[in-house]
């Protein structure tokens, strides 16, 4: 619960949604590429909120950076 005055922290609402600046940040990439992503595939899913609008829920992202996490470099990311 957030009290006048004070935010919530994003870890807390997995569902919280992002534009795609606070999406490029969070996984440490530039908007030009989820743009790449968005258009060519294997990016995080995303929400298309109008023709101009694209937004993330931190859930994706999160969801997204756990399925390439791997152990070994011989190890295969899953898509």
């Amino acid at each position: 619960m957030t009290t006048p005055g004070t935010h919530r922290h994003a870890e807390d609402d997995l569902d919280q949604l992002m534009d795609e600046r606070a999406a490029a940040d969070t996984l440490c990439y530039t908007v030009r590429a989820l743009q790449n992503w968005r258009h060519r595939g294997g990016g995080p899913r995303f929400i298309k909120v109008s023709a101009r609008s694209i937004r993330y829920r931190r859930r994706d992202l999160l969801e997204w950076i756990e399925a390439r996490t791997v152990r070994t470099t011989s190890q295969q990311i899953s898509k």
